[in-house]
């Protein structure tokens, strides 16, 4: 059954840049989005995800799901080097931490960048459909990351509430996405090693 969630997009905005962190993530947010008439542009930025075959595996996902709805997906430079510029110093950090934070801002800048030269007045990212990350961060880097440049609105929409969450599980059954195990990067999955996930 599908969600009834009232959307409000910032500025009453029909075009909006959707950072994309993986399918399962992307999947009742784009549904959703294309219920109520506003075709997303994904963003695909994710250079803190190791390693270089995890983010294709990934990658691929998202872009199986964009071509099922007919929208576009960018796919933002892999750059996994620079991304470990904002973990270092952080890479003990507890998920939530610090280093999650840094993360977030190094992504949501990227794509507020792009939505700023492509003409995308408003971002939003699937990053908060995502129970295992904390909204207050999700949204702090948005906000920062849309601060930095000219023309581009946060949108900190909640995807986890009015049945969101439900359906995301729902879609994830019948879409088999690759459902990953950790967040993406080297120091989020040190700790699932450990335990044997």
């Amino acid at each position: 059954m599908k969600p009834s969630v009232h959307l409000e997009v910032p500025l009453g905005a029909d075009k909006v840049l959707l950072h994309a962190c993986c399918a399962p993530c992307s999947s009742a947010v784009v549904e959703c989005l294309m219920d109520h008439g506003i075709q997303p542009t994904i963003f695909y930025s994710n250079s803190n995800i190791f390693p270089r075959e995890e983010y294709d595996h990934r990658l691929n996902e998202c872009i199986r799901y964009a071509l099922k709805w007919g929208i576009p997906i960018v796919d933002d430079v892999y750059d996994h080097d620079g991304w470990e510029g904002c973990a270092a110093g952080l890479e003990n950090e507890p998920e939530r931490g610090g280093r999650c934070l840094n993360c977030f801002k190094y992504r949501l800048l990227r794509a507020a960048q792009y939505a700023s030269e492509n003409g995308f007045p408003v971002l939003t990212t699937t990053l908060a459909s995502s129970r295992w990350k904390s909204l207050e961060q999700v949204n702090a880097a948005g906000e920062w990351a849309c601060a930095q440049v000219p023309g581009v609105t946060w949108w900190p929409q909640n995807w986890r509430k009015g049945g969101l969450q439900e359906r995301r599980n729902e879609i994830i059954r019948s879409e088999r996405f690759y459902n990953q195990l950790y967040c993406g990067c080297e120091y989020s999955f040190r700790p699932q090693k450990a335990e044997g996930i």
